[in-house]
């Protein structure tokens, strides 16, 4: 792909939910929310030492498609023997092939707090995520207006979802703190208007970041080394996906992350 990533991204989305709206109008949504069990996102990630965040990730833009043929059932239970502390799921689908399926499926299948990964810059987004079944969902704040940022938070927050707010640089970072004081706060190691990664990220925004917040650090992540590292400055959780989807065995990969023993 070429060009700003996100942009092409965000207007496909727009797009999508245009589509989705029509086919199942909001109010539909809101009459189909029910009741969810507790699986409490924010308080998973705040255990000692590092937490992972373990994704279920199809294919990217970048990388093409990831382990193709494996179920969702298959990747999250296998995620969740290893000792990961949640689960992400990517629902995106027009670039990364996922979907809301895919959530539900990841509901069913494990017992782990669930994040909805997307682009999510519509209201009707956020009634979609709490019918699925997620405990969470991403807000990209390079997506979003401060408004429309602020918006989707209390949205989210008012169907009692967690919400972990992706930055990735300082000015990002500034309308995280600014505009709705966010309580969960990802820095993206990831560029997403090249894709490109850097680890440094994280290190560089993380002085900027009030104490009592929950961080977590996405993408370029793959051995207990950088965990290790990563835990020393004060990083309370990792999002890892394609180097676990990947992996040979993606039970004993997560397994290594954590630094569980083999029971």
């Amino acid at each position: 792909m070429t060009g700003n990533v996100l942009d092409r991204i965000v207007e496909s989305t727009r797009e999508d939910v245009r589509r989705r709206q029509a086919s199942v109008p909001l109010h539909q949504l809101e009459q189909a929310l029910a009741q969810r069990d507790d699986r409490p996102f924010s308080e998973a990630l705040t255990r000692p030492g590092v937490s992972l965040i373990a994704e279920h990730k199809r294919r990217s833009p970048s990388a093409g498609a990831i382990r193709e043929g494996a179920t969702v059932e298959e990747v999250v239970t296998a995620y969740e023997r290893g000792g990961a502390a949640a689960v992400s799921v990517l629902t995106e689908g027009a670039h990364f092939a996922g979907s809301l399926d895919d959530l539900r499926e990841a509901r069913e299948s494990c017992h782990l707090p669930i994040l909805r990964k997307d682009f999510i810059i519509d209201t009707y987004q956020v009634y979609e995520t709490a019918v699925a079944g997620a405990d969470a969902l991403l807000l990209i704040v390079a997506a979003l207006s401060p408004r429309e940022l602020a918006d989707l938070h209390a949205e989210a927050q008012g169907l009692d979802l967690d919400v972990l707010v992706e930055v990735h640089d300082e000015r990002e970072l500034e309308h995280a703190l600014e505009t709705i004081d966010a309580d969960v706060i990802g820095i993206n190691n990831r560029d997403l208007t090249d894709f490109s990664v850097d680890l440094d990220r994280t290190y560089e925004l993380l002085s900027e970041i009030p104490a009592g917040k929950t961080v977590v650090s996405e993408s370029g992540i793959h051995s207990r080394e950088q965990l290790d590292d990563l835990e020393r400055v004060g990083v309370d959780a990792v999002l890892v996906g394609e180097a676990l989807m990947r992996s040979e065995d993606m039970e004993d990969a997560v397994r290594s992350l954590v630094g569980h023993e083999v029971l």
